[in-house]
């Protein structure tokens, strides 16, 4: 039988990267500690140096999609104007943009990030990313260009259509005529909806 070695130059980072392919082909469900450590080629052990579980395994999975998220939002603002208008059409297609590209991630950091189990830093990066979207609104509030109310609850409506134009998206249930400007006609709906009343 051949030994195989435990060190390995930077394991974290390669079963990271090799989690995430596995769940964007097969799914979460086909995600195991004891198969990545063969993959990669180091004993069985030592992947728990890293991550005592699957569930931490999803956990830092999750917490890496939620940064990068985070950070899609962040740069999206920075080349855009000031109105309220652009910033959301700018965040709107981050948001979009990176959902179709990592649907599985997606799918996994909603769903994990509720678990009883979940990680502080996983809630907190998933904090930091909604935090993005509040300011959003709360910035176009203080400029008079989005209707008043609780920060959080104006942004819910926007989420959730966003969400939800993202998951007929990826699942393939949009035609093709309406996935070319589906996203332009939910982006208007969402400006409408939150004007000043």
């Amino acid at each position: 039988m051949k030994n195989r070695p435990y060190h390995h130059g930077d394991l974290a980072t390669e079963l990271l990267a090799r989690a995430e392919q596995t769940l964007r082909e097969k799914g979460a469900a086909a995600l195991s500690l004891r198969e990545l450590a063969r993959e990669i080629g180091v004993s069985p052990a030592a992947p728990s140096r890293h991550f005592k579980s699957k569930q931490a395994l999803l956990d830092a999975l999750a917490l890496g999609g939620f940064e990068r998220l985070a950070e899609a939002t962040a740069a999206s603002q920075r080349e855009v104007g000031e109105s309220f208008a652009e910033r959301l059409d700018a965040a709107a297609r981050a948001y979009v943009g990176f959902t179709l590209a990592n649907a599985a991630l997606v799918d996994l950091m909603f769903s994990v990030k509720h678990s009883p189990e979940a990680s502080e830093a996983l809630r907190a990066a998933a904090g930091r990313w909604s935090e993005q979207l509040f300011e959003l609104i709360g910035a176009g509030q203080r400029r008079g260009e989005v209707r008043e109310g609780a920060p959080e609850r104006v942004t819910l409506p926007v989420f959730a259509a966003l969400h939800g134009y993202a998951g007929l998206a990826v699942s393939g249930m949009l035609p093709a005529e309406m996935a070319e400007h589906g996203l332009d006609d939910v982006i208007a709906s969402i400006l409408r909806q939150c004007r000043p009343e």
